[in-house]
C-alpha cells in the first residue's frame, strides 16, 4: 500500500527520523537510539516512510540500513513553493508599507 507523503511528515517522529538518516543511513536500532520508545514503534514508523517512498531499504549482510530518497522529499517543496510565493509577495508588500510610512 502506497501511503501519501504527507502522512509520513505529519508525526514529529517520523520528521526526527527522516533528519537522523538525511545525514548518513541507518539501522532500525542505530534509529531506535535516538528515541525514548520501543524499537517496534520505530519499526511502524519506518514501514510508513518506506510505504511513503521517502525511505529506501539497503541490505548489507545481515543488516538493513535506511536512507533518505531526497528525490521524493522534492514533491514536499514542490507543494510548499506554492506558499513560499505567497509569503514573500506579502513580505515585499509589507516592506514597500514601512517604506512609505518611514518617509511620511
Amino acid at each position: 500500500m502506497r501511503r501519501d507523503i504527507f502522512q509520513a511528515i505529519a508525526d514529529p517522529t517520523r520528521r526526527a527520523i527522516i533528519a537522523l538518516i538525511a545525514i548518513q543511513a541507518m539501522t532500525p536500532n542505530a534509529i531506535a537510539e535516538h528515541f525514548d520508545t520501543t524499537r517496534q514503534a520505530i519499526s511502524k514508523h519506518l514501514r510508513i516512510l518506506t510505504e511513503c517512498e521517502l525511505v529506501e531499504q539497503k541490505h548489507q549482510g545481515r543488516e538493513i540500513y535506511y536512507q533518505l530518497e531526497i528525490d521524493k522529499m522534492k514533491e514536499i517543496d514542490k507543494w510548499l513553493e506554492q506558499f513560499r510565493q505567497i509569503w514573500e509577495t506579502r513580505f515585499q508588500q509589507l516592506d514597500e508599507l514601512l517604506s512609505i510610512i518611514k518617509k511620511t
